[in-house]
């Protein structure tokens, strides 16, 4: 990975669990965490990570937190509730996390509004689709009558995928990205209202989502974080992140004051227009998704 030249970094938040764990300094108690490895890829990218611990979204909190965002990160984690999506849970789903769920939706909603760029991965994909009105398989083995998606002993599993001709995906890591690596038991089943499927797999499980009349709105289903020789898809959300920085730094700027370093010289608005991808039907057997 390289760090990038951009002289104005922009702030990331990402969303974390709260749990109960164990330290060595304050024994168990609960707290706010999160895998180094989401970290790794946002610096090394150009951004500055932010915690964004579950908490009440209470009225005009998520509005004026997320517009001191500059993207947002909703990454892995415990299942979503069955229940936002009108479903009894499943024997192997786990036990909920109705705060984080809240507050992860409440976060999604208004990046979608404020067209925030948005990367979410794992759970996060998951919650975006169910969050648009969108549904999932809750256990994957029961679907497609095998448990490789999901190894068990905080292993992962590599699977080839397949990515949308013309997507934003295929533009950020080309259209043979090779395997990638998975540890999910559930998936998109119905897709969410404007959700587009990005990439699949040969049992037609869904591996990544788009929400096109954003200017970047991704789900991911695998976990990129892992993949450190892939760098093209954190490289593509920082960029976008720091095009919605620098457009908000141009209309803050009065017209007497110098551009900010980087900036285009008409404007940002000239460098974020999201690429047009095309909503036809994937070729893939009805009712997959």
């Amino acid at each position: 990975m390289e760090t990038t030249d951009a002289a104005v970094k922009p702030i990331i938040g990402l969303t974390t669990y709260l749990e109960h764990a164990g330290t060595d300094g304050c024994g168990t108690v609960s707290a706010a965490f999160l895998p180094e490895t989401y970290l790794a890829p946002i610096l090394a990218a150009g951004g500055i990570p932010t915690l964004l611990p579950p908490q009440p979204a209470a009225p005009g909190v998520v509005e004026v937190l997320v517009s001191r965002l500059d993207g947002l990160v909703v990454p892995g984690g415990w299942d979503v509730d069955p229940a936002l999506y009108g479903q009894e849970a499943h024997a192997q789903t786990d036990k909920p996390r109705p705060e984080r769920d809240a507050w992860e939706q409440a976060l999604i909603r208004e990046a979608i509004r404020q067209d925030v760029p948005l990367l979410c991965i794992c759970r996060g994909e998951q919650l975006l689709n169910i969050t648009l009105g969108g549904t999932l398989h809750q256990h994957l083995p029961d679907v497609i009558g095998t448990g490789h998606y999901q190894l068990g002993g905080y292993q992962f599993n590599k699977v080839q995928i397949e990515i949308r001709q013309g997507s934003r995906l295929e533009q950020l890591i080309g259209a043979e990205p090779g395997p990638v690596p998975v540890s999910h038991h559930q998936a998109v089943d119905k897709l969410g209202e404007g959700l587009i499927a990005a990439a699949w797999t040969e049992d037609q499980v869904v591996e990544a989502i788009e929400y096109p009349a954003s200017t970047f709105a991704m789900g991911i289903q695998w976990h990129p974080e892992e993949l450190p020789e892939d760098f093209g898809l954190f490289r593509g959300f920082i960029e976008a992140a720091r095009g919605k920085l620098l457009s908000r730094l141009w209309q803050a700027t009065p017209p007497s004051a110098a551009v900010p370093q980087g900036a285009p010289p008409h404007g940002p608005a000239s460098t974020l227009a999201a690429p047009a991808i095309p909503t036809a039907e994937i070729s893939v057997q009805p009712g997959a998704f």
